[in-house]
């Protein structure tokens, strides 16, 4: 696979975009010619061989690093799963198992057409080496919980301000910093109002996890007298640079809340109900308040893969069932939600394909089972393939898979598999000197 070195151009021949078979000309890193005629000549050439062409997929929600933990505990409860678990197993994490954690994350990610992810996990800084050497986007976020102590509060502070200097400091236009309150009932109001004034003043993304269960929504009430959105939009965590995924129990005035602050919200549909929350975000609602909509997968542990041509699927699936509407969420829709929601939720140039757009390219086999017959590419990519139906990707003109080919996978693979049983032997020997 040839490198292309800056101000070079690449050619991807015969392609199909919207029923019409194109050639896709980049230059730049951005789309220069997309067309019947979109030729001349290139220093790299990609033959598409009638492939049908998508935009890149953003994945607005994850852990990625939780690629270490897949598997790891399966078919629990959300609370008992956190704290019996994931918490304790990711107190011993350090900052090269989340690089090799990342690394996976990265490579299952541009397996299957994902060319950018919105995370929020710990040991940033070890993430975007990881990001950098993938040649992905992404917007990273330390996780911050205080859980309503002040010393901690501090900590998590010094920390988030550290994390974001380190992303900003690498001055890499593919690699963003934004604050991640985790939650209503994991951090201060205290701590929200610091990551929202932080956000202000750095101006970066918010990503935080938002009524996710009823549980949640209850207790802030019991609490605060407000509903979580509320409470968040009280600390100025709300407005149009935030990401707030789940958002499974809003009721409507939530959602009109979203809408007016100019908020996206983050579908997370497999996640959503392996964990059994017992509800599905209210799409329509969301919608139709004007509040944005992306998707997200979440992260390994909850999830068990990072597959948004899966995750696609599954979003309008449980909107019709769950809503008991068979018109709900289209396939045009969810795949908007994928690309081009997905972009603007987190600031990047993206999800489009026209001249001028970055060259967030997608190929899928045009001879996968899944493609035959081509009666609709779209509603073929939603409701029919998934990820390995992917040959090859673009992120900003880079090609990070050419005709299935990453390379340096096997090293990721190794260093991986020794980073996960790594983790998971220092945790048994912490409980074992217990």
């Amino acid at each position: 696979m040839k490198e292309i070195q800056q101000g070079e151009s690449l050619l991807i021949r015969d392609v199909e975009v919207g029923r019409a078979r194109v050639n896709i000309r980049v230059e730049g890193g951005r789309i220069a010619a997309i067309g019947a005629d979109a030729g001349g000549e290139a220093a790299v050439v990609i033959e598409g061989r009638g492939a049908v062409a998508l935009p890149g997929l953003y994945n607005t929600h994850t852990h990625a690093a939780m690629t270490l933990l897949r598997g790891y505990a399966d078919d629990m409860p959300l609370q008992d799963w956190l704290s019996t678990k994931i918490w304790p197993l990711e107190a011993h994490l350090t900052g090269e198992d989340v690089y090799w954690g990342t690394k996976l994350a990265c490579l299952e990610m541009i397996r299957s057409g994902t060319v950018a992810f919105n995370d929020m996990y710990f040991f940033m800084e070890d993430a975007a080496r990881a990001v950098d050497e993938m040649g992905m986007k992404a917007q990273l976020a330390y996780g911050f919980i205080d859980l309503f102590d002040e010393e901690k509060r501090e900590k998590e502070i010094k920390a988030t301000e550290k994390t974001v200097a380190a992303i900003k400091n690498r001055r890499n236009p593919r690699i963003r910093a934004a604050v991640g309150p985790h939650a209503v009932y994991t951090v201060s109001p205290e701590g929200l109002r610091w990551c929202a004034e932080f956000s202000r003043q750095q101006n970066i993304g918010i990503h935080v996890h938002l009524s996710e269960t009823d549980q949640e929504v209850k207790e802030c009430v019991e609490k605060t007298g407000m509903r979580p959105p509320a409470l968040l939009d009280k600390c100025g965590c709300i407005n149009p640079r935030t990401v707030a995924a789940h958002c499974c129990w809003l009721d409507t005035a939530d959602c009109t809340l979203l809408g007016d602050r100019g908020a996206y919200a983050s579908h997370n549909p497999t996640s959503n109900m392996k964990l059994a929350v017992h509800r599905a975000m209210p799409y329509a609602w969301l919608k139709d308040a004007g509040a944005g909509v992306c998707l997200g997968t979440d992260g390994c542990a909850s999830n068990n893969n990072q597959d948004m041509f899966e995750e696609m699927k599954f979003a309008a699936l449980l909107q019709k069932f769950f809503w008991n509407s068979q018109t709900l969420l289209p396939a045009e829709q969810v795949l908007a939600m994928a690309t081009a929601n997905g972009a603007a939720a987190m600031g990047f140039d993206g999800g489009r394909l026209e001249k001028g757009a970055a060259a967030d390219i997608v190929l899928l086999d045009r001879n996968a089972i899944c493609n035959t017959p081509l009666h609709n590419p779209v509603s073929n990519a939603v409701y029919s393939c998934n990820g390995s139906a992917v040959t090859t990707v673009l992120c900003q003109g880079r090609v990070l898979m050419q005709d299935r080919v990453v390379p340096g996978e096997e090293e990721i693979l190794e260093g991986a598999r020794a980073a996960a049983t790594n983790l998971l032997t220092r945790a048994a020997e912490a409980r074992t000197e217990e």
